[in-house]
């Protein structure tokens, strides 16, 4: 496959994602205190938050440029 083909794959499948979650979090783990064989840990969640325009972005930029994987290939 051309390589403009599958970045454009890529863009659109990213962009689609972004779309349908608008977010993702994922925890962390750290300790906070030890006394001894005690240990306290906590979970502190860290949230990445996708904006809707970076999914219609990529869904753009995607088709344009397996628009112009398309052209080259032309001729």
């Amino acid at each position: 496959m051309r390589p403009l083909m599958m970045i454009g794959i890529l863009l659109i499948v990213f962009g689609i994602a972004a779309l349908m979650f608008q977010g993702v979090t994922y925890y962390t783990t750290e300790r906070v205190a030890q006394a001894g064989p005690f240990a306290i840990d906590v979970h502190k969640p860290h949230t990445i938050i996708l904006h809707p325009v970076i999914g219609v972005a990529a869904l753009v930029g995607g088709v344009v440029v397996m628009m112009a994987g398309r052209r080259v290939r032309a001729t």
